[in-house]
């Protein structure tokens, strides 16, 4: 049997793409998009940027930035059942009141092209700013995806302010130790697949009903070991290895025991300085927010040049 079957009886599989394609090859429930995902998109199929072009001649580039992202979500929710994860502007990851106010925006542009609010999850960074601003969106029935998640004070801080769905990112963890802290990654230890593992225990044992999506794999390995998890977010090239391998997948995460004795409670300044501690989670948010404003930028000259 091949583990991508396998891999969706145990997990809720989400396609990591804008690739319509890619989509409608795999039928992932959920799919989730980013400023990187919308420019690879974008680039690779220009005539979708022309007709956005084309259909809100006039407005300015910014404008057309939010037109563009939800016109994107739009056509993916026509091929899945559930939900499409949309990003809030990178640049307002630091301004919580900023950051409402551009979700509420988005999601009255989905609800003008007849799409609930149900069906779109807000995706923010997950600063202390993104989460007061993702508390104040849940009350009033706005679901919230708190992404680049390094840490267990981001998890913790997510679920005590009552938001859908966080993202904690593997991957990027991998990357940071392999370049960093080499010494630790002995015996097949992946650092990313343990800081995930210890957020699920913490979750389960405390109760949180906030979703774990877990995200930015390297390899199919690392999704295996994860296999059980809320949703797991997963790129084209990845599920087209799932795809194509044979093996037995079992759930990796109903073994999963709670060991935590105490909860943890965190306010602002506690956030701040075990932030501030990890040096892993700081280099990696502060990377993941400049990268996504780069690419935010990389869209604005796209359309600034075929305006």
């Amino acid at each position: 049997m091949y583990l991508l079957d396998q891999l969706k009886t145990h997990s809720t599989v989400v396609a990591d793409t804008g690739d319509l394609g890619v989509i409608e090859k795999f039928l992932p429930r959920d799919a989730t998009t980013n400023p990187s995902i919308v420019l690879k998109t974008v680039a690779e199929n220009p005539n979708f940027l022309k007709n956005i072009l084309t259909l809100y001649n006039g407005w300015g580039v910014a404008r057309i930035l939010d037109f563009l992202v939800v016109e994107m979500g739009v056509e993916i929710l026509k091929i899945i059942p559930g939900r499409v994860s949309t990003e809030v502007d990178a640049h307002l990851s630091f301004d919580a009141a900023a950051t409402a106010g551009k979700a509420r925006d988005l999601i009255d542009l989905y609800r003008a092209k007849g799409i609930s609010k149900q069906s779109v999850l807000i995706k923010i960074a997950a600063t202390w700013e993104g989460i007061q601003a993702a508390k104040i969106l849940e009350k009033e029935g706005i679901h919230c995806n708190m992404t680049l998640v390094f840490s267990l004070e981001q998890a913790i801080a997510c679920a005590e302010a009552g938001v859908t769905l966080i993202s904690p990112f593997v991957g990027r963890v991998l990357d940071w130790y392999q370049l960093n802290n080499p010494e630790v990654l002995v015996d097949g230890f992946d650092p990313g697949v343990e800081s995930v593992r210890r957020i699920f225990s913490y979750y389960k044992k405390r109760g949180y009903k906030t979703e774990i999506m877990a995200a930015s794999f390297r390899n199919i390995e690392e999704i295996m070991a994860l296999a059980g998890c809320d949703l797991l977010t997963v790129s084209p090239k990845l599920l087209e290895q799932l795809d194509q391998t044979e093996g037995i997948l079992a759930n990796e995460m109903e073994s999963i025991g709670g060991e935590w004795e105490r909860k943890i409670t965190l306010k602002e300044p506690d956030f701040r300085l075990a932030l501030n501690e990890n040096q892993m989670a700081t280099d990696k948010l502060s990377e993941g927010i400049r990268l996504f404003c780069r690419d935010i930028r990389q869209l604005e000259k796209l359309v600034r040049e075929r305006l």
